[in-house]
């Protein structure tokens, strides 16, 4: 038999360490009275052992050593695996009445990504999700996601479907892990989108990691997570500590207007709002996530520079490129910026407008 497969069994039953206790004084003909007397403990104590009613000590074990001539880890290990596969048995029991719960998360969708393992087993499978949220319970994953302090729960993104949005975000907070930050520093971070906002003209290949490295030495871990489906969110602002912040970006619409937008966007809350606030960029409306849009819309074009272009320009494509290269920015930002206030039609000049794909940019 494979070695590893051996080591990954797990029995359905529980075997107390008296049991082995009474073979072993069997086999060598020691009556229990006899080992109680020898151990200096009552003959009930060990009776209640031997039965499985009471536990085995380390004391009880240091006291087999010395009287059966078999080590205390010996007998202390029994007892250690005793009680983890009682507590192995009764998990199972109750998950068994919780698999229904598997229904509310988009299993398939994170076994396609890698995040997790496909089991046969319900019970396994629950394991696994419970595994990948790092809860301990479906009970502890609603009090963590589906509690009344969670501020996003108001958004559409949320209600729409809340096990593909946690899911979604705990993906994120995977990736955000492994990205080392220095201490978040709100005057370094304000002062690096200059520099983020230069490279809006850039491909993907040089904008994502000079984006992720310039925002962790800040204090913001920037994590790229493929949407999921059945959910509207281009973009999550939350806080890992109060030290480490994360943006998260989904390239939902796949285009460098509002990719970059949704960074801004997500870097006004950061510096705009309080760090025990979660936001989701799903299209709603609220005091703080206008105040974000006005924050994204004037570093990326300013108010007053956009009025100087339409007073003194025709809105043209040339136009538009020549506008662009004198803010420096992308020319499908200002598309985007002009569509969203009305200027342009939403079917004009798509085509200044670069289009990413996660073959390009995926984390």
């Amino acid at each position: 038999m494979d070695r590893n497969l051996k080591n990954q069994f797990k029995p359905d039953y529980a075997v107390p360490p008296g049991e082995t206790l009474l073979e072993t004084i069997e086999a060598i003909g020691m009556s229990q009275a006899e080992l109680a007397e020898r151990m200096g403990r009552p003959k009930k104590t060990i009776n209640e052992v031997i039965k499985g009613k009471a536990g085995l000590t380390p004391e009880t074990a240091l006291q087999l050593e010395r009287v059966l001539g078999i080590s205390a880890g010996f007998w202390n290990n029994l007892e250690r695996n005793y009680q983890e596969t009682l507590a192995r048995i009764s998990e199972q029991k109750r998950l068994k009445k919780q698999i229904d719960w598997l229904r509310k998360i988009p299993v398939n969708v994170l076994i396609k990504r890698g995040y997790i393992k496909r089991f046969k087993d319900k019970i396994k499978q629950l394991q696994e999700i419970l595994n990948f949220f790092g809860v301990a319970s479906p009970e502890l994953w609603k009090e963590k996601w589906l509690s009344a302090e969670v501020s996003y729960r108001k958004s559409p993104a949320f209600q729409s479907d809340p096990g593909a949005i946690a899911s979604w975000l705990r993906m994120g907070e995977l990736v955000a892990q492994k990205i080392e930050c220095k201490p978040y520093d709100a005057r370094k971070f304000k002062n690096a989108l200059s520099e983020i906002r230069d490279l809006t003209n850039q491909p993907p290949e040089i904008f994502q990691p000079a984006l992720i490295h310039i925002c962790s030495g800040a204090g913001v871990a920037v994590a790229f997570v493929p949407e999921l489906s059945r959910i509207r969110a281009s973009g999550a602002t939350w806080w890992m500590n109060p030290k480490k912040a994360v943006i998260q970006l989904s390239l939902r619409y796949k285009r460098d207007d509002q990719l970059w937008f949704s960074f801004f966007h997500e870097a006004g809350h950061i510096l705009l709002h309080g760090k025990k606030d979660v936001f989701i960029e799903d299209d709603s409306n609220d005091t703080k996530e206008d105040e974000a849009n006005m924050f994204a819309s004037e570093i990326l074009v300013p108010k007053r520079k956009i009025q100087h272009f339409l007073k003194s320009s025709q809105l043209n494509k040339a136009a538009i490129k020549r506008f662009a290269s004198e803010i420096g920015i992308a020319p499908g930002i200002v598309v985007g910026r002009l569509q969203h206030d009305g200027f342009l039609p939403y079917s004009h000049c798509n085509d200044l407008k670069r289009r990413f794909e996660w073959k390009d940019v995926a984390a």
